[in-house]
């Protein structure tokens, strides 16, 4: 399974920076959906997966249109994500994989790149947001801004407000997302009853905290205050402390 998902990583990453580039043309729908072997990589993995995962339901015409706006074909796990799936939970919601929206998770992933990463559909994003956590981190392919590993997948860590990278694509990130060691991943970062308090959070949701993770007096988040907040405020609230600390 594991070389299915790198050679689709391969795809993706094909995909991304060279048909979504400025001087393109829009593939229409029937072209990126005319091969949807992604899917059922996907389905195999979600039926397989060490860790609580949840597929969420799409809506057809919405997400042709999140799957045309993005340019990705449904041979790809990103494409059959967006175009099969209204988003992916993982552990109890802790971790939202983009897809083209749903009631649990009423983004979809082009729509929440759309005035962050580029201005218009079919521009190619100096990086590409694909998902979020419960507690502010956000997830993105890196497409040349993040660092030199272009399709590598980068983390923005509350606790740094630095763009990481994890050292996988898109589809290996999906694949460590449904069996990876979440709790290493996150130690620290997770306190008594979290699966509760994640599962209650709508997807445009997340918990923002005080003092901020990323000070002195925030670093132990267990004895932080925390409060529920819009994800895009939080995004804004990041880049916009991001360009502080810059100066």
């Amino acid at each position: 399974m594991k070389h299915l998902f790198k050679a689709a990583a391969a795809i993706i990453l094909f995909q991304l920076f060279v048909h979504c580039g400025f001087a393109q043309t829009m593939r229409p729908i029937e072209v990126l959906t005319a091969d949807t072997s992604g899917w059922a990589i996907v389905k195999q993995s979600i039926s397989t997966a060490k860790n609580m995962a949840e597929l969420l339901p799409a809506n057809r015409s919405k997400a042709a249109e999140a799957l045309y706006q993005t340019q990705v074909t449904t041979h790809s796990i990103m494409g059959a994500i967006i175009y099969f799936t209204g988003g992916v939970l993982i552990d109890n919601g802790w971790i939202r994989l983009l897809g083209s929206g749903s009631t649990k998770l009423p983004r979809s992933l082009p729509a929440w790149n759309k005035g962050k990463t580029f201005k218009e559909f079919g521009e190619r994003p100096g990086y590409l947001l694909i998902g979020d956590d419960a507690i502010g981190g956000f997830f993105a392919i890196n497409g040349g801004t993040l660092g030199t590993d272009k399709g590598m997948v980068y983390y923005l860590a509350p606790e740094t407000l630095k763009w990481e990278s994890l050292g996988k694509g898109y589809s290996d990130f999906v694949d460590f997302c449904l069996n990876g060691d979440l709790n290493k991943f996150y130690e620290g970062n997770r306190w008594a009853n979290w699966q509760k308090d994640a599962a209650t959070l709508n997807g445009a949701q997340v918990y923002n905290f005080y003092p901020f993770p990323w000070t002195k007096e925030g670093r132990d988040i267990m004895k932080a205050t925390r409060k529920i907040v819009p994800v895009q405020e939080q995004y804004d609230f990041n880049m916009d402390t991001i360009k502080q600390l810059q100066h």
